[in-house]
This record gives structure tokens, C-alpha cells and sequence, in this order.
């Protein structure tokens, strides 16, 4: 049976609707959302999702009332529909993806986006929502990060090839971390720095990628630069799950530039997923997936490594929530 709850009469002529500022233009409208003073206990992103401001206008309405929210409630508890969601590595490959996912859908997600330097900005926009930081300096990102409601940390330390190699001599290259950009620096202090920040900020849910073949400390990505990064990464991830924050950490399996939505996605743990021939995920893949576990309940408090099959091969993930479900590790 359906609640009743006073809101303002919202038009489908505006964005917001043309909201009645006299007492005898306010409707009481039959609907099955939760009193609109305990609506902050409720998830902002699931409410909008079914409680768009479009959405209201196809409710059914009934008699008049003397008494309703004021225009600025009724704009307040729309707003408070939207879910805050900062990307930090927003200028990276995967990372500009989540960004841009979170742009297109405006209705749900208010997107920021953290990048190193001003370059990194107007390369990808220069928008306003776009903030400027160092995450080795925890006091040049808490802007960035006050006022929202879910974190994606997508920084990854980057090793660089040297120059003097020479396909043509036959060998294997050498890599390098560029000063500062050391995966200690970068996968545990830089997290450790936006762990921290968003736990004093109230942040509800933090997801974060990181990468499969963590459990093999002799890994050959441990090797690159000397950086052992799975190494610095894996500490990271330990102490999100250890912050008492709502998690999900993605490890990602080997990267593809690639379209997404196209294939059957598998998750694991442990790396079990390495010893198979299903290693690899599409960029596009990850970053949905970095979406969808803002949304289900069943994502929170997990970890797993992510792979997909082979386009044409098995069906198209579409139910995240089931796939969330198959996830039993925590860590």
C-alpha cells in the first residue's frame, strides 16, 4: 500500500518542474517513498534512480492540502537524490572512462574528477567539476573530496620505459618510475592519503582498482622499475578493508582498450583467474563495473579479481547485482 507523503506539485515543463509557491497549488501526491524528513537514511542514489523529478510527474495526484514542502525543500530533496561521486586518476586511460560514464548520467551522479595538473584538466575538458591535486600531499586533495558520497580511486603508479632500448638488439626493456612517482609513493601513500581523507570526510562507500597478481610476490610486474607494485598496491587495499569504510576493491586483470558491454564478465579470488585462459578485461568493462558497485549493497564490503570471456563468447553481463552476489571474499 502506498505512503502518503506531502510534496510540492512538480510540472514536467521544467527540469525541476514549476513548483507552486501558494498554499492552494501544493498537492499531496500518493507514493511509495519513505517521509521525505528521513529521507537522508535512505540510499540518494537508488531514491533517484526511481524518483527523478520526471518521475514524479506521473504519479498520481490527489486533493489539495493547506500545508506542503516549500519550493527550496522540495529543490533541497531532489538534489539530495544525487549521489557525489569523485574519480581520482581521472586523467588516466580507465579512469577517464568513469568519469565520463558518471557525465552521462547526470540525473543519478554529481561526477568530480581528481587530476594532477592543470594540463591533465583542460586535456579532458577543463570542466569545473574537474579539481587539481597531488595525492602524495593529503591537504591538496581534501577539496576534491569534501561533500561527496563515494570514492573511486583509480591512481596508479606508471613505470616508463628507458630510452636506449633497441628492439632490433634483441633483449628485454627496462623500465623505470619517474622521481616521486614511485609505487610506494603512489599505491600506498597516495591511497593511504585519499583513505584517509575520505574517512574524516563521512565518504559512504570507497571502490577501488587495483590489479590481479597480487598473492605472487615474484610476479613479473613486481620486477618493473624494481617498484614492486602489486606489493605496494596490495598494502593499500589491506588498509581500506581494515578503515571501517564501505569497500569494493576490483582486481582488474590485464587492461584492453577495447569496447565495453559485450562480453560475459567473471569474477574470482586469489588469482585463480591467472591460471586460466579468461585474463584480460576491457577498460570500458572495469569502469561500469566501478559504477555498478555504487548501486547494490550486495558489492559492499568485497574484493575480487575481474576478468571477462572472449567477445562472442558466453552472454553479456547485464545483472550486476547477481554477479556481486557470486563474491564471498572480503578480502
Amino acid at each position: 500500500m502506498a505512503t502518503l507523503t506531502r510534496v510540492a506539485f512538480i510540472s514536467a515543463s521544467s527540469p525541476l518542474g514549476s513548483i507552486g509557491h501558494s498554499r492552494n497549488k501544493c498537492r499531496q501526491v500518493a507514493t511509495s517513498i519513505p517521509f521525505l524528513d528521513s529521507l537522508p537514511e535512505f540510499s540518494s542514489h537508488a531514491f533517484h534512480a526511481r524518483y527523478s523529478p520526471s518521475s514524479l510527474t506521473s504519479l498520481p495526484r490527489t486533493r489539495y492540502r493547506r500545508s506542503c514542502v516549500s519550493k527550496t525543500e522540495a529543490v533541497k530533496v531532489l538534489s539530495m537524490a544525487k549521489s557525489t561521486v569523485l574519480v581520482t586518476g581521472a586523467g588516466g586511460r580507465t579512469g577517464l572512462i568513469v568519469y565520463k560514464k558518471l557525465k552521462e548520467r547526470s540525473e543519478q551522479y554529481a561526477a568530480r574528477g581528481l587530476v594532477r595538473t592543470e594540463e591533465s584538466k583542460q586535456k579532458i575538458g577543463g570542466a569545473d567539476d574537474l579539481f587539481i591535486g597531488d595525492i602524495s600531499d593529503s591537504n591538496s586533495i581534501i577539496p576534491a573530496i569534501q561533500g561527496i558520497d563515494a570514492l573511486i580511486i583509480l591512481t596508479s603508479a606508471v613505470p616508463k620505459m628507458k630510452p636506449d632500448f633497441d628492439p632490433a638488439k634483441g633483449g628485454r626493456p627496462e623500465f623505470y618510475f619517474e622521481e616521486g612517482a614511485y609505487p610506494e609513493q603512489v599505491d600506498w601513500i597516495g591511497q593511504k592519503n585519499q583513505i584517509d581523507a575520505a574517512k574524516a570526510a563521512g565518504v559512504k562507500q570507497i571502490v577501488l582498482v587495483g590489479s590481479m597478481g597480487g598473492t605472487n610476490l615474484n610476479h613479473p610486474l613486481n620486477s618493473l622499475g624494481n617498484g614492486n607494485i602489486l606489493v605496494w598496491k596490495r598494502k593499500a587495499e589491506q588498509y581500506l578493508a581494515d578503515s571501517g569504510i564501505p569497500y569494493t576493491i576490483i582486481r582488474a586483470g590485464g587492461l584492453q582498450d577495447k569496447e565495453g558491454g559485450i562480453r560475459e564478465l567473471l569474477v574470482g579470488k586469489d588469482d585463480e583467474l591467472l591460471q586460466t585462459e579468461t585474463r584480460t578485461i576491457a577498460r570500458a568493462d572495469v569502469a561500469e563495473v566501478c559504477i555498478q558497485a555504487l548501486q547494490f549493497e550486495e558489492a559492499k564490503f568485497k574484493a575480487f579479481d575481474l576478468a571477462s570471456k572472449p567477445e562472442g563468447s558466453g552472454t553479456p553481463t547485464k545483472d550486476f547485482k547477481a554477479l556481486f552476489s557470486q563474491i564471498t571474499t572480503r578480502f
